[in-house]
């Protein structure tokens, strides 16, 4: 029966010849194969153990066939399998480009919102210059924000800290605390070829969503698509690339030097829209232009389509150029930056309510400049409208005495990266007001200064602490007033809000 079996398999494995040779050839050559097998297995045993390889003995082979007997079939050398030959094997085919991975590294870059913060295709496609992104290959990650922390502020439920909305429906009294996840995000990137990038990011942020209610509330407590395009461009081939989708508008630097809380030039400025962008990256120089969608977009950018907030039309546009100086050494560079914005947020009329339609555009301008050296990093950045925010005025006594005024917000700081142990720690400091009213008006300004402090276990994980000192309490909406009855605001330029924060950011 065996030989029977033995048979019909080498009758199908060997169409050509099976007819022709006896069973006993094919015996014959299964015991052989047995026997090779068995001692390359005491070969990679004898390898994995320490010792000397173990050298076959001689292979017993059964009498010569007969003259007439049809010439053997070549059989391939086969590797034994091993542990080792199978680990190699299955990286071989997790990088073949037919299968999902994950590079930690570069999805902790491209979820990290304190760097890179208006430049993640750019960023994105940076990586695969460098070969941290394969060709043809998919690749999934995400990121956890989980955070605790502890506010006081000198006003009742007045908290001007903004990396969460501001509202009384989540901050109650003159003290808050926190155990909360921040935010979670997920990504995927497709390199479908070398010139064509597709990529996409999901995120979670309760504590920073529109939606109304508490952070328990289900409105507050959505996935959104947070960005996705198609970008076109491979910079080891040509320094041109493009880029159609929903992104962060290339306008300013809005990089912090704090481990989380986001700078106050970037809650003033920081645009997200559709849009298609157009820029080039080449000999230190970089230039943005992005055609970016009209009406009311999802944050700080918008413009007049026929006197509405509709989106439908592209008549708003990003212009972003910088130039990067070599000042000798590895890490020792400056760059120094401009942009411009056809159409700010800040362009409501009395009373101001987030994505109401505009009265007129009003661009806006910004210049930047980051120095790294050494162990060193430095920002410093400068936004301001060009002109006023017609809802800064509040045509109700005793209101009225403070004309409109144009928007202005800066910032400065620098951080150390101290070795500790062969893992970096960060040291911070930096400060950032936002300007919206005149000298004397509640909604004059803000200032956000933070002190912080970072530990990196991993590359992509980030450990980390905050104190944040905000002086002025300027919420967006009805910032000027129009909420709360004629001729009162809730801005209120003595409120002082101190919070205490530690949390992980970890990317996987």
């Amino acid at each position: 029966m065996r030989a029977a079996s033995v048979a019909a398999i080498a009758y199908g494995l060997t169409p050509a010849v099976g007819q022709a040779q006896s069973l006993d050839d094919v015996l014959r050559r299964l015991e052989r194969l047995e026997q090779e097998n068995q001692a390359l297995r005491q070969e990679v045993e004898s390898l994995k153990a320490g010792g000397a390889p173990v050298l076959p003995g001689p292979v017993a082979t059964a009498p010569a066939a007969a003259a007439d007997a049809p010439p053997a079939v070549p059989v391939p050398e086969v590797e034994a399998p091993t542990p080792v030959n199978d680990t190699v094997e299955a990286r071989v085919e997790l990088n073949s480009g037919y299968f999902i991975s994950r590079a930690s590294d570069v999805t902790y870059r491209m979820l990290d919102p304190t760097t890179h913060t208006s430049r993640k295709p750019l960023m994105l496609l940076d990586a695969r210059r460098q070969g941290d992104l394969r060709d043809g290959g998919v690749y999934l990650g995400g990121a956890i924000t989980a955070l605790v922390d502890y506010q006081e502020t000198n006003r009742n439920s007045k908290f001007g800290y903004l990396m969460r909305h501001p509202t009384s429906a989540n901050q109650i009294g003159e003290t808050a605390s926190e155990a909360v996840l921040h935010s979670a995000q997920l990504s995927v990137t497709a390199n479908v070829t070398p010139w064509i990038t597709a990529y996409a990011e999901l995120l979670y942020d309760p504590e920073q969503s529109f939606g109304s209610g508490t952070i328990t509330a289900l409105t507050r407590n959505q996935m959104q698509l947070r960005k996705g395009y198609v970008l076109f461009g491979d910079l080891a081939e040509s320094p041109w690339y493009a880029a159609v989708g929903k992104m962060e508008a290339p306008f300013g630097l809005m990089d912090t030097v704090s481990p989380f809380t986001a700078s106050t030039v970037w809650h003033a400025f920081g645009g997200l829209a559709w849009g298609a962008l157009a820029g080039y990256s080449g000999d230190g120089l970089n230039v943005a232009v992005e055609a970016v969608q009209g009406g009311s977009q999802f944050r700080s950018v918008a413009t007049s389509v026929e006197g509405t907030n509709v989106p439908s039309r592209l008549n708003n546009f990003v212009v972003d150029a910088n130039y990067t100086f070599d000042l000798g050494g590895e890490g020792r560079d400056l760059m120094a930056g401009a942009s411009y914005l056809h159409g700010s947020a800040y362009c409501h009329a009395f009373p101001v309510v987030h994505f109401n339609p505009c009265v007129d555009d009003n661009p806006a301008y910004a210049v930047y400049g980051q120095l790294h050296y050494d162990r060193w990093t430095a920002n410093a950045e400068f936004a301001k409208t060009l002109e006023e925010w017609p809802g800064t005025f509040n045509p109700t006594p005793p209101l009225n005495q403070f004309e409109a005024s144009k928007v202005t917000s800066w910032g400065v700081g620098a951080r150390y990266a101290a070795d500790l142990g062969g893992h970096e720690l960060h040291l911070s400091g930096e400060f950032s007001t936002y300007i919206a009213g005149p000298e004397g008006a509640p909604w004059h300004r803000q200032d956000q200064l933070v002190f912080g402090l970072a530990a990196f276990p991993a590359s992509h994980v980030k450990l980390f602490s905050e104190v944040v000192l905000v002086k002025g309490y300027v919420p967006l909406n009805f910032l000027s007033g129009g909420n709360l009855g004629p001729g009162v605001t809730w801005s209120d330029a003595d409120g002082r809000t101190t919070v205490l924060l530690a949390g992980a950011n970890v990317a996987f």
